[in-house]
């Protein structure tokens, strides 16, 4: 059996996965379009062709990501975890729960602007009539 703390790393480090896979996905390829043009977007598709069916499946990718940041949100901050530090001395489980709850957020922080340049960007930039 897993320990609670080995189950809110894993799943820590799963979400960061995920959710670099959102910005890598969406986010990079906007931002760059963005700034050097339609030009280095090519050349970059042409250099990383995989970028081409994993842009294509963002839906799914996001989808992905969701269910593993919402797993972790709930092995992070489900409140049996305290019962357990309390009984081993809670000196290591401060630290490992302070890395987990870092990880969370950075994931949701990736999360949110992969999301934001998938879903956000594009239609603002054209009300703004960029």
């Amino acid at each position: 059996m897993i320990s609670q703390n080995w189950q809110q790393k894993i799943s820590s480090f799963l979400s960061l996965f995920t959710s670099t896979g959102t910005l890598i996905c969406c986010a990079l390829p906007a931002l760059i379009a963005t700034f050097a043009g339609g030009a280095a977007v090519t050349s970059m598709i042409t250099n990383f062709p995989w970028l081409v069916p994993l842009s294509a499946n963002k839906g799914w990718i996001f989808l992905g990501s969701g269910i593993m940041l919402i797993l972790s949100g709930v092995l992070v901050y489900r409140p049996k975890g305290k019962i357990a530090c309390s009984v081993t001395g809670g000196n290591g489980c401060e630290i490992a729960g302070t890395f987990t709850k870092t990880m969370f957020w950075l994931s949701i922080s990736i999360f949110s602007i992969g999301a934001f340049f998938a879903y956000l960007f594009y239609p603002i930039i054209q009300v703004l009539g960029f």
